[in-house]
């Protein structure tokens, strides 16, 4: 049985990169361990993580957020397996892990954006229960 585990050192947080990097590729490494301790100390960003042997297979990032418009959340910002580690329910284990967690800390919801070509990510969260809420709008600088 695959334990699911908080990353909180930098090596840990170094552990994640290559599926991190598979979900977001934009990012550089350096660019990775510079975000993740500001959003951690800043915003409360949490990152889940499994390992399959000694490698990392997925891993979650979330935070806790309170909006006018969902009352207390949880927010995924990103949920990813690596591509050699899928099929495994790894996914389904961190979403079940995140909704367990908002569920026991008496949160409203737990909400997530995917995008729109994230077809397998899609069928998880519909067989889980989300239901599409929302069209998310983006301006770029």
């Amino acid at each position: 049985m695959s334990t699911i585990k908080i990353a909180i050192s930098h090596e840990e947080i170094a552990s994640c990169w290559d599926v991190a990097f598979a979900l977001r590729p934009h990012l550089t490494k350096e660019k990775f361990m510079s975000m993740v301790p500001e959003m951690q100390k800043e915003e409360g960003y949490t990152i889940a993580y499994i390992e399959d042997g000694n490698k990392v297979a997925a891993f979650a990032g979330f935070r806790k957020m309170q909006r006018l418009f969902t009352g207390k959340s949880i927010y995924i910002d990103d949920l990813s397996t690596s591509p050699a580690y899928r099929q495994k329910g790894y996914g389904r284990m961190l979403l079940n892990y995140i909704i367990e967690l908002a569920k026991n800390e008496n949160f409203e919801s737990v909400d997530l954006d995917s995008g729109p070509t994230r077809h397998d990510a899609h069928r998880l969260y519909l067989n889980t229960g989300f239901k599409i809420s929302s069209h998310h709008f983006s301006l770029k600088f």
